[in-house]
Parts: C-alpha cells; structure tokens; sequence
C-alpha cells in the first residue's frame, strides 16, 4: 500500500473518570521525526508511545498532542501527619512552661499548622491509565494512516499517469533516431555532391562519416536504461511492498541521469525538446515520491 506522510488523525475517548483527546499531524520528512506534547503526569508512557507509533509509521515528522482530563471526583485526598501534630504540642507545651503562656491551642488553629493537613493527588493506576491511553493512541494512529493511505493512493494514480506519458515520449525518441541518421546521410551525400561536382566519392566514406556521426548521437543504451526505471518504478508502485520512498527516489535519480544524457546527445530539435518534456515530467515525479513514505 502506498502511503504518503501528509496525515491527520483524531480520536478523543470518555470513560466517565478519564477523558483523553489524541491528535496527529504528519509532513514529509527524510527520516521519522515524533514531536509529543503532552500533560507531565503522562511522561512516563513517552517510550511506550513511540514504540506504539514506530509500529505503523515509517517515516515522516510526526507531531502529536494528548490532553488528558480526571474527571472523577477522588482526584484529591486528605493526609493528615499525626507525629508532626503531636510535636508541634510538645513544643507548644514547653513555650507554655518557659514564658508562663496560656496554652489556647484549638484543633481548629492546629490544623492550620504546616503539613499538619495537606492535600495529595491520588496515586494513579498506571496499567489503567496506560490502556485507556492506548486505546485512544490506537484509534488516532488508525485514522492518521487511513488519510494517509487515501492521499497516497491518489499520489500513486498521477505517477502512473505520468509515466505512462514518459513511455510515449521514449517511444517518439526510438521512433527518431534513425530517421536523423538517415537525414544526415542525404544531406551529406548532397553536400558533397554539390562541393565535387563531377568528382566520384566512394560510398564506403561516406558511410565511415555516417557511422561516426550516428556512434556520436546514439542513445540506444540510454532509452533502454531508461524504459527499464520506469517500468522498474511502476513495478513497484502496484507492489505491497512497504515504505518503498527512498526506493522510488533512487529510481527517479536515475531516469533523471539518463534524460540528461539523452538531451546532450540529442543533434534534433524535436527531440532536443522531448529531452526537456522528459525532464520535466521527471522532476513533477520526483517532487510527488518526496511526500511517499
């Protein structure tokens, strides 16, 4: 399946106690990039997150964004530290002794003591939240493949479209060629003729001149060269195979180094300017396999 790095995906989940919301953007990148943000509390899941992610993504920046909501209304709990309460009555005792004080301590007024009371979050249940954390991880990365997926489905029909259109270009050049040989001999036969007169040359010169004219232009090896990248690369757009960018951009490289052989070699017009269609096409392609993973 060819997929491209453009994605969104999104996926929010409500359990009654926990809410979270996981969104994912993905561009083009060489190499796979993942970006996370998200709440401190949820840092320790980071490696787990990206294992979970490098299971289906092979390439691409990623940018990810979890928020995550405790809805449950035991988010806090009440810690009360006796032994620090009871000296602090130590202590109160001896100032009351020492500068001869009414001791006036109240419970209420103890309370109010430093870490005497003290509010603590809840000890979270990592597996828990770890599960409901992966199931809303794995609907997002769900839908950011599918898009992904859908967009390089449409990546791959425009490529093939284009390369069918380079086929017929190379087939104008074969088609070409000889016909440039064949024209060149005549207006060289009339050339000489005409700078002769009368004057017999053997043919067997002529034909040297035309041999070395025609070894000059030949583009035989590159069209076949050629012919067979982009065959090799329309192969590989209709295969399974996965992550196949790297792949298709070494291929594009070297239909594009062809072309440009092709081009300097080319001594006619028509396909002097079919060498420049041809690298045109090439280079459409090369920028549309830059966005394929």
């Amino acid at each position: 399946m060819i997929k491209s790095m453009t994605g969104f995906g999104r996926c929010e989940v409500s359990d009654g106690e926990r809410k979270f919301t996981v969104e994912m953007k993905g561009v083009n990148h060489r190499y796979l990039d993942i970006n996370i943000r998200m709440p401190k509390k949820l840092n320790c899941f980071e490696t787990a997150i990206r294992n979970l992610i490098k299971q289906s993504i092979l390439r691409g920046k990623v940018d990810l964004f979890i928020q995550y909501e405790d809805l449950s209304e035991n988010q806090m709990s009440l810690r009360y530290n006796g032994a620090l309460a009871k000296e602090y009555l130590v202590y109160l005792k001896q100032m009351e002794e020492q500068f001869s004080l009414e001791n006036d301590i109240r419970v209420s007024t103890l309370s109010r003591y430093p870490e005497v009371l003290t509010m603590e979050e809840q000890v979270l249940d990592e597996e828990e939240l770890w599960n409901s954390l992966k199931r809303v991880m794995d609907g997002a990365v769900k839908r950011f493949i599918s898009t992904r997926a859908a967009e390089g489905e449409a990546l791959k029909k425009d490529i093939l479209i284009k390369l069918d259109g380079m086929l017929e270009l190379v087939e104008f050049i074969e088609e070409r060629s000889p016909q440039i040989i064949t024209r060149y001999r005549e207006k060289l036969e009339n050339k000489v003729k005409e700078l002769l007169e009368d004057t017999q040359i053997e043919d067997s010169r002529i034909a040297a001149e035309v041999v070395l004219f025609a070894d000059k232009i030949c583009t035989d090896e590159e069209v076949v060269r050629l012919r067979s990248h982009i065959v090799h690369m329309k192969e590989t757009l209709n295969s399974e195979e996965a992550g196949i960018g790297r792949k298709l951009d070494f291929i594009a490289q070297e239909m594009n180094r062809e072309a440009n052989t092709i081009l300097s070699k080319a001594n006619d017009l028509d396909i002097s300017n079919v060498g420049i269609n041809l690298k045109t096409e090439i280079e459409k392609v090369r920028e549309q396999i830059q966005n394929i993973e």
